[in-house]
């Protein structure tokens, strides 16, 4: 194994540049902590670290820099006490360098079976900055909280925003310019449909599908049934259809327990509740519970489903147009998740989509069309319902194409396009 790690960290440092896409993290190269990157396979982890490594290899000795691909089939099956023999090789190799400041990046570092006994140890007796990917939440939430307490600076990395889409296509974002805008909008109807995984950027939407349908079977076998030894995967399978089929929903688990009972499936609901928080551990779907001052009145009402990923649905749709009020729904949450894991949504009389914290609170509706008087009215109650319950004076509604600024009673509402919203804020 020690001959392996030499020959891959010497692959490393004769390789060249890789073609780097810019995404909007603003990742530290040096801190004090271990860097860790957390999010769903193929979002694009990978290819942050090799933007990390092209920007230090401009500032120190390339040689100072090792990469290691832990989905890399010549290292299984790789057990933590192989790990010593990767700093064992690189100083073997480089014995001038036991004095000098490193940098160490381990992509999927979760493949390898209590992996952060040995991070914690390098970090705490070594002169190292390292960073670390991971396609699971287990390793935010449970490996990373218990065993890397006060080491970590964590970053959540989710598929391209509609912003760094347009980037990636090269288009210019001027809101002031009739023909950026044709361009936005004509992308923006691409994306929502297509998602933002990048790999499908370019291609046509046959091949689109069939690289979403890849990317969901590496997530049940290798994320889901290998990691968490499931058994019933046909229900396991059942599931994740109902759940990318419903997304931007209210469900409740009691309800669905039941019809899955009904249709003959013999599960308990501890599974159907382990199965969906597998999905969440490992990014691929998120459930958003009620605004409510206690856990337990949360618990007692549904929950709203969306997908890391718009595009999964369409693998799912057995209509023939798209559903549009979903899809706006389930992107806009995107675009708040990205920036805060406190998103709710809000009921008293009526329902407002989201209730998020962040610098300010805000409260948001997502209305596809508002042209028939009633829906707008209807959207815009709801919202004035929960900015007294608030006590907040603004508010944002979300449409196709409207844009104007309400002021009634004292309160303010924004009606803007999801497009411009998403590159607004």
């Amino acid at each position: 194994m020690k001959t392996l790690f030499k020959r891959l960290i010497t692959d490393f440092h004769e390789s060249q540049a890789k073609q780097i896409i810019p995404r909007d993290y603003d990742i530290p190269l040096n801190s004090r902590k271990i860097i860790s990157l957390i999010g769903v396979r193929r979002c694009g982890k990978t290819f942050l670290l090799y933007a990390l490594i092209e920007q230090l290899r401009q500032q120190v000795d390339p040689r100072n820099i090792v990469y290691i691909n832990f989905e890399d089939d010549r290292l299984y099956p790789l057990s933590l006490k192989d790990l010593d023999l990767l700093i064992e090789a690189y100083f073997e190799l480089y014995p001038e360098k036991r004095q000098e400041k490193l940098y160490l990046f381990l992509d999927e570092i979760q493949n390898v079976p209590n992996w952060e006994l040995f991070v914690r140890r390098i970090y705490d007796s070594l002169n190292l900055q390292i960073f670390v990917t991971g396609s699971s939440s287990k390793l935010l939430s449970l490996e990373i909280a218990t065993s890397l307490r006060g080491r970590t600076l964590s970053f959540e990395i989710f598929p391209f925003s509609f912003k760094e889409y347009l980037g990636y296509k090269k288009i210019e974002i001027n809101l002031h310019s009739s023909k950026s805008l044709s361009f936005i909008k004509n992308a923006f109807s691409t994306y929502l449909q297509a998602g933002g995984f990048v790999e499908t950027f370019d291609e046509f939407p046959d091949i689109q599908k069939k690289i979403l349908r890849d990317y969901l079977d590496l997530i049940v076998y290798r994320d889901l049934i290998e990691r968490y030894h499931i058994k019933n995967r046909a229900f396991l399978k059942h599931l994740i259809k109902y759940a990318f089929s419903n997304i931007s929903t209210l469900v409740s688990l009691n309800k669905v327990y039941n019809e899955y009972k009904s249709l003959g499936y013999k599960i308990s609901k501890d599974t159907l509740y382990n199965y969906l928080a597998y999905l969440e551990d490992v990014y691929a779907l998120f459930t958003v519970p009620i605004f409510r001052n206690s856990v337990r009145e949360e618990q007692r009402h549904p929950r709203k489903i969306y997908a890391i990923d718009t595009g999964f649905k369409s693998l799912f749709d057995t209509s023939i147009s798209a559903d549009y009020s979903k899809l706006y729904e389930n992107v806009a949450f995107l675009h708040l998740r990205t920036k805060t894991n406190q998103v709710y949504y809000f009921k008293q009389t009526q329902e407002v989509d989201f209730y998020c914290r962040l610098e300010q609170p805000q409260l948001i509706n997502i209305s596809y069309d508002i042209s028939s008087l009633e829906t707008k009215r209807r959207e815009i109650k709801a919202l004035q319902e929960g900015m007294r319950y608030f006590k907040l004076k603004e508010a944002i509604l979300i449409t196709q194409d409207k844009e104007e600024t309400l002021k009634i009673d004292g309160q303010t509402i924004k009606i803007k396009p999801l497009w411009k919203w998403l590159l607004e804020t």
